[in-house]
């Protein structure tokens, strides 16, 4: 069984039994059931949703059997066709919609794909709205009828979003193109054969870069390595950034919401850092402050505070960031796994303006990637899982770690799990809502001292509860 089903959507593996992967029945409900939600609160005129996807193979079958769910219940689909995350997000937006479709399943191998579902804001559902979609599928049958003949929605396409999209971030303040254009960059970009593709290299060209080195920028979905784009992931892009002489590197996920840079000498820059340098180019020219999730890097609440601002933390998840930028009214955001939130263009995660706005700051400052870094806090992080078995109760074991440590830290926050914060280093430790497991989280100044803290609390947690 791969089938996930949350508020946020529907994921899993293409193929299989009804119930237990991504079939045709599975998608048709539960985008009839997104619609029927959508319309529960329009009256009195036609529903009109946004429907974009990323380049995975299994994408235009999915698109049409959307399709055909939304128009069967009376819902217009404008059809953007091949689009990211973002630029999805935004055409709600753009076109007052009352909602959208993403289809796509991330950085998840090309087997797999989902249904991301957006409010007439263009961000994902509140935690209220999913579980209202989730029950009208628990009751399909008595909760969601189809249109009359007179009534079914029609299909409009249109594929001008992503140039929009561009323009719209060409517009921002704090984008220099002339500083861009005058820097002559050599780029090198890995756009895992998805819809990063297209967008990145009519952004770059936009931003006046003419020197752009591009591998594997065929929109055609065959993800020619682990499509996450983790350092492990990405040797062939260092590789091609050190030995072309490129200034930088860009790689994103298949839907482009996730950024990941390399240094001009061909290391790593750090996915927890394309937030933390983003925010120190916005904090340099707007006041204001920072967010990003628990599971995060200390390094971008180190130079909010240097700035003389504040930086707040939020539960994991894009959600949940979104609720606490707009409660602190934060000028900057994101998760530490390369997902840059920008407020003046839109609340999502959106590696095109992260390229926008790191291009600018590297162009305006006249630095090398690689010494931009070592302005930073120097932290690394270690993930780990421990697998429960079913007479364990997760809960019970959060409990003893918040009995057991309220005297040993300087803070304990259970807004998400429980987070145990030290002098330079935390553990985080949350449950799955998809496994029996405990996912333990560390950081701390070097990935030695990281990795025994989790396999210190690991040990622990075995030892109490007879985990073996």
């Amino acid at each position: 069984m791969t089938l996930i089903k949350s508020i946020s959507g529907i994921r899993g593996t293409i193929g299989g039994k009804i119930g237990d992967n991504l079939t045709p029945i599975d998608i048709v409900k539960f985008a009839a059931a997104y619609g029927t939600f959508i319309k529960q609160n329009i009256r009195n005129r036609k529903t009109k949703i946004i429907l974009g996807r990323d380049a995975r193979t299994s994408g235009e079958m999915l698109s049409m059997l959307v399709t055909g769910a939304l128009a069967g219940i009376g819902i217009d689909i404008i059809d953007i066709g091949l689009a990211t995350t973002p630029t999805t997000e935004m055409a709600v937006i753009m076109e007052k919609a009352d909602g959208g479709i993403i289809l796509t399943a991330s950085h998840n191998p090309g087997n797999w794909n989902a249904l991301k579902l957006l409010n007439q804001n263009g961000e994902f559902l509140t935690d209220e709205d999913g579980k209202n979609i989730l029950k009208l599928i628990e009751d399909f049958d008595n909760k969601v009828s189809f249109a009359e003949i007179y009534d079914i929605g029609t299909k409009y396409a249109t594929a001008d979003y992503t140039q929009k999209h561009i323009d719209a971030i060409l517009k921002l303040k704090l984008i220099d193109i002339k500083a861009i254009k005058d820097a002559n960059f050599k780029v090198a970009i890995d756009c895992v054969n998805s819809v990063g593709g297209t967008a990145i290299p009519l952004l770059l060209k936009a931003l006046g870069v003419t020197q752009i080195v591009e591998i594997y920028c065929d929109v055609n979905g065959i993800f020619p390595h682990n499509p996450e784009p983790l350092p492990e992931n990405l040797t062939e892009l260092a590789n091609i950034v050190k030995n072309k002489k490129a200034d930088i590197g860009f790689a994103v996920d298949p839907d482009v919401d996730r950024l990941a840079m390399v240094c001009e000498n061909g290391e790593m820059f750090g996915e927890e850092y394309t937030l933390v340098a983003v925010a120190d180019y916005v904090l340099q020219n707007e006041n204001g402050n920072t967010v990003s999730n628990l599971s995060s890097s200390l390094a971008l609440k180190d130079l909010t505070e240097k700035y003389g601002q504040t930086y707040f933390a939020a539960a994991v998840g894009e959600l949940n960031v979104v609720t606490k930028m707009k409660d602190v009214n934060a000028i900057i955001g994101g998760e530490g796994n390369g997902g840059v939130i920008y407020p003046k263009l839109h609340y999502g995660r959106d590696a095109l303006v992260g390229i926008a706005l790191m291009l600018s700051f590297l162009a305006k400052n006249k630095m090398k990637l690689s010494q931009l870094k070592k302005n930073y806090s120097e932290y690394f992080i270690s993930k780990n899982k421990i697998v429960l078995t079913p007479s364990i109760n997760i809960d019970n074991v959060l409990t003893y770690i918040i009995d057991n440590y309220k005297d040993k830290t300087l803070q304990i926050i259970t807004i998400d799990g429980v987070k145990l914060i030290f002098d330079k280093q935390w553990i985080h430790l949350r449950k799955s809502n998809t496994e029996p497991i405990i996912r333990i989280y560390t950081e701390s100044r070097t990935q030695q001292q990281a990795e025994e803290l989790a396999d210190m609390l690991i040990n622990e947690i075995k030892k109490q509860f007879n985990i073996k």
